[in-house]
């Protein structure tokens, strides 16, 4: 069922859901947060599908907001709010509310979105495009206890990772991270069957996609070695090669679907390693409404620390690199690194 509101108000738009819910024959209400989708009009389509997928899994109230920025001067000072009430199977497992704000409403977001959080429930705020430099000192952000950030999406995603490491605040995620669990998972359970120490470790990926980057920081900061970042076709990521003194541990992926693992005396595997949809990723998000202090170690380690292919140590007196591939990842190589720690104890880096 869907419902259209015209330069409406939040009580009109509370008014329609009850209605809406009375219609479709569920009064109740069984949802269990409320998920706020910051977007544009371009984009709203994917990120709703995405959040319908995912409250199958999670029954929501999603709240997406649409700022339309009017041509005309005079409109752009008139404040006014349309709003789209979908309830019942034009909305998942929850409520939707599409919110399209002109005008002066546009800097008051968080003043219509207020009176639409469900009562006692966990918020989160998920930029699909666009996302604020300091999402927690966002109006909207404010409100949430989780804030779901993409820097994939971004224009030049290297850059946002140093200024996603700059504003961190706790509560913080990204899917670029999301998309990496499965690596992770792979590798710390690899290193769990062969005891060794890891020496230094390759992440190989396509250009300009900041998971690689993650990857390799996180690396680096949970098995305190060097880590080279290299660029490859992808798609995405492609491989991992870590050197131990048992021999080399590859986990490589050339076809964004089946990946293979090959380890020192045991016979090379074949895993399911594939590309995850965005509703997937935002589903494993709002599993956990806790800060996630792994994805803080590995952002704060520094995408400049990471080392690239064929360069050798940035001079002290050189200039940042320019987001993006292999000039971004290099900035200043990390400094030379003591006897590696033993595997045994990495397994707690997974999620």
């Amino acid at each position: 069922m869907k419902i259209d509101l015209t330069e409406t108000t939040a009580s009109a738009i509370n008014k329609a859901l009850v209605q809406g819910r009375r219609a479709v024959g569920t009064p109740a209400i069984g949802m269990v947060l409320t998920l706020v989708i910051v977007t544009d009009e371009e984009n709203a389509y994917d990120a709703l599908k995405a959040a319908n997928d995912a409250s199958r899994e999670h029954p929501s109230r999603t709240l997406v907001v649409i700022k339309r920025v009017s041509r005309s001067p005079r409109d752009r000072a008139k404040a006014r709010l349309d709003a789209e009430v979908r309830v019942g199977t034009d909305a998942g497992t929850g409520e939707t509310v599409i919110l399209r704000l002109y005008g002066e409403a546009i800097d008051h977001a968080q003043s219509v979105v207020l009176p639409l959080l469900l009562p006692d429930a966990p918020v989160v705020v998920w930029w699909a495009v666009n996302a604020p430099l300091n999402p927690a000192k966002d109006p909207l952000g404010a409100l949430a206890q989780r804030r779901v950030t993409d820097a994939y999406a971004a224009e030049q995603p290297i850059e946002e990772l140093t200024g996603r490491a700059d504003s961190y605040t706790p509560g913080d995620t990204d899917l670029s991270w999301t998309r990496i669990t499965p690596w992770r998972s792979m590798l710390a359970a690899a290193l769990d069957q062969a005891p060794c120490t890891v020496t230094s470790a390759v992440v190989e990926g396509e250009e300009f996609n900041p998971s690689c980057e993650l990857l390799g920081m996180w690396l680096a900061s949970r098995l305190d070695v060097p880590v080279t970042r290299t660029d490859s076709a992808g798609p995405g990521l492609t491989a991992v090669r870590m050197e131990s003194s048992g021999g080399t541990i590859v986990l490589d992926r050339a076809d964004g679907s089946l990946a293979t693992l090959s380890m020192p005396g045991q016979p090379d595997r074949a895993v399911a390693l594939k590309r995850r949809e965005t509703s997937e990723l935002l589903a494993e998000e709002l599993r956990r409404l806790d800060p996630d202090d792994i994805y803080a170690a590995a952002l704060k380690y520094g995408v400049e620390r990471l080392q690239v292919a064929g360069k050798g140590t940035a001079a002290a007196d050189d200039k940042p690199a320019p987001a993006g591939g292999e000039a971004a990842a290099q900035g200043q190589d990390a400094p030379a690194k003591p006897a590696a720690k033993k595997a045994g104890a990495k397994k707690a880096a997974a999620k």
